[in-house]
């Protein structure tokens, strides 16, 4: 599960931070943003053929979070396919075809996550923020999972085309690109804290991952790649409302709710 997470690093730091050759303009200017959330402006970082030419050039785009399939009647289904399971990306339609030929990597300060916690009244009725921004009967101690020493963290990622069709031909916003964040299954620590996890992708892993000449079958390897360490700092629950959105949001919670803080 990966339903929020941050991306305020200047861009001139990711370009550095990922080699990239080009940087789109609406990238540069996208503001910076402790609370993403489905459906949301992204960053991704992607290798294409740079127009007129068969040079692979690697550049910074904004998309949707939320894939939205080229064959859907409308992008309301985007909002949906924020996440893409690891396990099935090869057998399912909305995937298949951006895992073999339209990766990316989804640059992320860091991801939270929401960690249930025994009832304190053996099952009473305790409300606590959550991912989703209401109230549950289950109640949580959020968490702010992110790289040490401000280092980032490229969560796998694949993007895709949907053309408009109520848009003129000639309308340059005829054409909406989405993103998906591929999980995986937690282990170790981490099942703690919630049993599917983003992917972070190793450096030494970028370049296959990116490249267009790397199918699906090769592809499919990297999806166990491993040796990213991750450090869980418990925030407060502001962070389950998407109205919240600052540098507050990532500062521990002073009194957390968790009996047991996870430390991965």
């Amino acid at each position: 599960m990966c339903g929020r997470f941050a991306s305020f690093r200047d861009a001139q730091d990711l370009a550095d931070e990922f080699a990239l050759a080009d940087v789109a303009d609406d990238a540069r200017l996208l503001p910076p943003s402790w609370n993403v959330a489905p459906t949301d402006p992204v960053r991704i970082v992607v290798e294409r053929a740079a127009k007129d030419s068969d040079e692979v050039v690697r550049s910074m785009r904004v998309a949707r979070w939320g894939l939205v399939p080229s064959w859907a009647k409308d992008p309301s289904v985007g909002s949906r396919m924020f996440n893409a399971r690891a396990e099935s990306l090869a057998g399912k339609p909305a995937f298949a075809k951006p895992f073999a030929v339209r990766r990316c990597l989804v640059p992320a300060d860091g991801y939270f996550e929401w960690r249930k916690l025994p009832d304190p009244r053996g099952g009473g009725d305790v409300t606590a923020g959550s991912g989703t921004g209401r109230a549950s009967r289950v109640p949580k101690q959020a968490y702010w999972i992110h790289p040490p020493a401000s280092g980032v963290a490229a969560l796998a990622g694949l993007y895709e085309f949907w053309k408009d069709p109520s848009k003129d031909p000639d309308d340059p916003a005829r054409w909406v690109v989405s993103a998906t964040v591929v999980t995986t299954a937690s282990s170790g620590t981490m099942e703690l804290l919630h049993d599917r996890t983003p992917l972070v992708l190793p450096a030494g892993v970028w370049d296959a991952w990116l490249s267009p000449d790397v199918g699906a079958d090769e592809a499919a390897g990297l999806l166990r790649a491993t040796g990213v360490r991750l450090e869980a700092t418990p925030v407060r629950d502001a962070v389950g409302s998407v109205q919240n959105n600052g540098p507050e949001l990532v500062e521990p919670d002073p009194e957390p709710r968790d009996p047991e803080v996870v430390r991965l």
